[in-house]
């Protein structure tokens, strides 16, 4: 499999940019403001739900383009 991939949750509440197998980044719109997240899997569970990210994601997730990743990015407040 190829990496970075790029899905968004259907309802355009968040954005992820999937790194690896094991790793990814999700820029997730809360109270109005868009915060980023990065995960990395340790368990079973959290590597699977990366799989279906990347395998199985026609129900929940959109496929986007890094362009439209990268314009959510620099919507995201600096801490």
């Amino acid at each position: 499999m190829d990496y970075p991939q790029y899905r968004k949750y259907k309802n355009n509440q968040s954005y992820f940019k999937i790194k690896s197998a094991t790793e990814f980044e999700e820029i997730k719109l809360e109270n109005k403001t868009w915060n980023i997240y990065c995960f990395k899997a340790a368990i079973l569970p959290d590597r699977n739900y990366i799989l279906d990210m990347t395998t199985d994601y026609s129900l929940y997730w959109d496929k986007i383009t890094a362009e439209e990743f990268d314009a959510i990015l620099n919507q995201v407040d600096e801490k």
